[in-house]
């Protein structure tokens, strides 16, 4: 219900005409492959405080957005932007207050939790052991701190990588199916420190996910793919026309149609 609340009080907010800060602005991205599968003229645009929900199918193309987004890979045609800064000219600028996991999250097994994230630490200047103490608390992982990575479950592991991407305070954190794989348990964690960290901290997140109700329930706004193209775009109160029907009703009428078959 909380979550529900949130996203009513966006979409007034942005409705009203209050000046929202662009974090990512992706304009006619075309990326495609030898097998010809990929993206084409993806557009769309994520608000500061926003937490975009990208949904699709296994294979509709949302891995290959992100990783365009963070530099992983150069988009044929189009043009990216974070905060301003332009991805490909720009990347260090673009990056600076991003933090992401993209596909698994990866992590030494033969080495603690702690361990790991003082490893990641020394790829930035600035961060403290008592910043990494904070991010371990923050996704429940303190008291497994000093235990070998090889021993966490999976939904563990995801909240390390997660930890990771939270070291350096980032202000946009972009997440490629966090939840994928985990138990209900698991879920639940994810999504509560994507939340938190949203109403708390105004982090502004990008989630991939195929699982529909979870996007539903954590995201005040999303963009639908299909086949390589974006085929819906907005906020879920506005395009669920005020929760009149749910999100999975809603996804299978938006790529029926668009596949021909309504």
């Amino acid at each position: 219900m909380a979550d529900r609340v949130r996203q009513r009080a966006l979409s007034v907010l942005i409705k009203v005409g209050k000046c929202m800060e662009k974090v990512l602005e992706v304009t006619n991205v075309t990326k495609l492959y030898k097998n010809g599968r990929g993206i084409r003229d993806i557009s769309f645009t994520i608000y500061e405080g926003d937490i975009f929900g990208f949904l699709g199918p296994n294979g509709a193309g949302k891995t290959t957005l992100m990783k365009i987004a963070t530099g992983l890979c150069r988009a044929q045609r189009g043009e990216v932007k974070i905060f301003g800064y332009d991805i490909d000219s720009q990347q260090e600028k673009a990056l600076q207050k991003v933090g992401c996991i993209i596909e698994e999250p990866a992590a030494y097994e033969y080495m603690s939790g702690y361990k790991n994230l003082l490893l990641s630490s020394r790829f930035y200047s600035d961060i403290t052991t008592s910043r990494i103490d904070e991010v371990l608390e923050f996704v429940d992982l303190a008291q497994v701190k000093h235990e070998k990575v090889a021993g966490y479950s999976l939904g563990m592991k995801q909240r390390l990588g997660l930890a990771a991407a939270l070291l350096s305070k980032p202000s946009f954190v972009i997440l490629d199916e966090p939840t994928n794989g985990l138990d209900v348990e698991g879920t639940v964690k994810i999504r509560d420190i994507i939340t938190r960290l949203s109403r708390e901290q105004n982090v502004t997140f990008f989630v991939s996910s195929h699982l529909i109700h979870e996007i539903e329930i954590m995201c005040n706004r999303i963009g639908i793919i299909n086949n390589g193209r974006l085929i819906r775009e907005g906020l879920v109160s506005d395009l669920l026309d005020n929760q009149k029907e749910t999100l999975e009703a809603f996804f299978i009428k938006q790529v029926r149609e668009e596949r021909g078959q309504a």
